[in-house]
Parts: C-alpha cells; sequence; structure tokens
C-alpha cells in the first residue's frame, strides 16, 4: 500500500542543535497515528516542518506522492493537509461562524458555500449553538474544538493534531476523543500530539516515539507500551497522565 504521507531522513537544525535527526516514518490513509516523547523531543517541529512552517535541513517528505518539504504551507494546505496548534489562535474578534467560514474559503470563493461547509462543520464538533459567541470569549475547551473546527473546514484529506486534548476537564476529553473518532470515521486521516497517554493509547492505531529528536519507536500502542527504550524515555513518567 502506497502511504498517505512519507517523512524520509528528517533533519533539523537550529544553529548547531539537531531539533531532529533522521527521522523517517509512513502513514497510511485511514490511519491515527500518534506522536510522543518528553517535552522538547521534537514533536512540534516534526510539524512544522511536515507543513511548511521550517524546511527541513536533510531528508524529503511525500504528500498524496507529491514531494512537498519545499513547498509553503499555504500550498500544503490546499493540497489537502491541515493542523492545529498547540497554542489555540483564533480570531479573536469575530465570532465562532466567520472564523470557520474564513477557512472555509479555501475551497471556494462563494460566500454561500463556505458559510455551508462551516454551518456543518459546526454541527459535526459540535459547536453550532455557540456559532455567534465572539471567540476570544470561548473558554479553553471550546477554543480547542474551534481549533480543529477551522482545520476541518478546509476539506482535508490529513490532519494533524498538536496537543488538542491538553487542559481539558473529563467531560470535554470525551466529547473530544468523540470528535476525532467521527473524523476518522469521515476518511480523514489523523496524526496527533499528545501527552495524556491513556488517550492516545485507545485511539491510535499505530505510534511513534521521539526523543532528543530521534525517533526510538514505531509501533503498536500494545508494542510502545512494552518497549524498554520508551518506557526509560518517557513513559516511566507518563503513564498515568
Amino acid at each position: 500500500m502506497t502511504p498517505l504521507l512519507e517523512v524520509k531522513g528528517v533533519s533539523r537544525f537550529f544553529g548547531g542543535l539537531a531539533a531532529l535527526s533522521d527521522v523517517t516514518f509512513q502513514l497510511y490513509k485511514g490511519e491515527i497515528l500518534g506522536l510522543i516523547g518528553p517535552n522538547g523531543a521534537g514533536k512540534t517541529t516534526l510539524f512544522n516542518v511536515i507543513n511548511g512552517f521550517y524546511p527541513p535541513s536533510k531528508g524529503e517528505i511525500f504528500f498524496r506522492q507529491q514531494k512537498i518539504s519545499d513547498m509553503q504551507p499555504h500550498r500544503i494546505c490546499k493540497l489537502g493537509m491541515a493542523r492545529t496548534f498547540q497554542v489555540v489562535k483564533p480570531l479573536q474578534r469575530m465570532t465562532v461562524l466567520d472564523n470557520v467560514i474564513v477557512s472555509a474559503y479555501l475551497r471556494t470563493g462563494s460566500r454561500e458555500k463556505a458559510e455551508k461547509t462551516a454551518v456543518e462543520t459546526l454541527h459535526f464538533t459540535g459547536l453550532f449553538e455557540d456559532r455567534y459567541v465572539v471567540s476570544k470569549g470561548l473558554p479553553l475547551g471550546r477554543r480547542k474544538r474551534l481549533e480543529m473546527a477551522r482545520a476541518l473546514a478546509t476539506g482535508p484529506t490529513m490532519i494533524l493534531l498538536d496537543e488538542s486534548f491538553a487542559g481539558l476537564n473529563p467531560t470535554e476529553l470525551n466529547e473530544s476523543i468523540g470528535i476525532i473518532r467521527k473524523i476518522k470515521e469521515s476518511g480523514i486521516t489523523i496524526m496527533i500530539i499528545e501527552h495524556h497517554m491513556k488517550v492516545i493509547m485507545a485511539i491510535s492505531d499505530r505510534i511513534v516515539v521521539l526523543n532528543y529528536g530521534q525517533k526510538i519507536a514505531d509501533g503498536t500502542p500494545e508494542q510502545t507500551r512494552n518497549n524498554p527504550l520508551v518506557v526509560e524515555a518517557y513513559l516511566g513518567d507518563a503513564q498515568n497522565g
């Protein structure tokens, strides 16, 4: 089977520091791939390289069999890769609905079509009742949900989720897990960074583990949980997170 995303020997240097070193893995259509590791392991840097915010210092990235490692983020998004950010930054003076409409314009020049997509996305993510709320007034859990909705409104084939569960209460956590499962059921492939181990083990088909910018494991949740390198580097402290 041809990978939807292929990361081949990717390194990223900042000055003399290797934030990523020779990272290689594949992601296949329909998978949920978890990305875990200690703070500073290079997870968000890897997302930034994959979706074009940083070019790789070495290596190549292919998405839908097209080389994207020399592309700008807006072009990669247009190809069908969306992402959320660890620090959510909605358009604060705009309503929830207008935030999502802005994203929907990626696929259409029509206000009517963009609004239709936005409304459908808000229903899908459980934010429709908040559609006229100015986004800066939303609590953290709803802002994280809005970040997801904005990404989904671009019509992605694949979505990168950066700590979408951080700071959520148990009810919000369960709701967000449900949304991610619905995203998968809709045919969108997911790569997710998450520190909440019970969540990542429950929803992931496969997990890639980074430590000091290097890949130290790539396997099923069960294989990851029982990998001595992963336990030593990360899970010893994070199992109960």
